[in-house]
């Protein structure tokens, strides 16, 4: 059977609820002796959330750079974790279409950044939970072994075992990085590009690289 491949935050996964959540939280551990970063922080909304916990910080208000490594401790120990995974949101139509690729016969792989100690039960979790395809036959989570392994590194050293799952029909990601990896690993595969929210100062999309701005269509 064909195989789709999906990455999960920012191509199916909108996980800025999840900063949100984390933010409100830090304005609560702020209350007593920081007010002012307290309320701004609470002041965050889904809408406001880009790329960077410390860029987030700035927008809503906070400048003090102790703040941004106290806040930054305070966000990562938090969003790299199975129990604020609930928080995230499906990217609009993304249910519906990895729904319709499964009944149509095809594999489903999600192939994501995240790691196995500390967030794989809750990315299984809030799949099953959202409504993903997961748990059934034809479906995997492949996580990174470690938390410390970057990203596009994972997904360069995994992409040319993929097929032993099934030939590589199509790839979606929001890393521009990535989806040139798995392109030039599978060219005959269609690489999609979610134009969601990426790491700064991305590479050039190879030409092959379709861009999409959500699921919906």
């Amino acid at each position: 059977m064909p195989l789709l491949i999906f990455a999960l935050d920012g191509t199916l996964l909108d996980n800025r609820p999840r900063v949100v959540a984390i933010l409100r939280e830090l304005g609560d551990h702020w209350e007593s002796k920081a007010s002012l970063a307290a309320h701004g922080v609470r002041r965050a909304t889904v809408e406001g959330i880009g790329y960077g916990f410390v860029e987030n910080l700035r927008r809503l208000g906070v400048e003090d750079e102790a703040l941004h490594r106290e806040g930054f401790e305070f966000w990562k120990e938090r969003f790299f974790a199975d129990a604020y995974l609930h928080h995230d949101v499906e990217v609009p139509g993304a249910v519906r279409f990895v729904r319709r690729c499964y009944e149509a016969g095809a594999n489903v792989m999600y192939l994501t950044g995240r790691d196995l100690p500390k967030m794989a039960l809750g990315s299984f979790a809030s799949l099953r939970d959202l409504g993903f395809p997961i748990g059934v036959v034809g479906t995997s989570l492949v996580t990174k072994p470690e938390f410390d392994i970057p990203d596009d590194e994972f997904k360069r050293d995994v992409a040319p075992h993929l097929e032993r799952v099934g030939p590589v029909l199509a790839v979606f990601d929001n890393e521009p990085a990535n989806c040139n990896v798995l392109s030039a690993a599978h060219p005959a595969c269609a690489s999609v590009f979610l134009d969601t929210q990426h790491a700064p100062n991305p590479p050039e999309l190879e030409p092959a690289v379709l861009v999409v701005e959500s699921f919906h269509h």
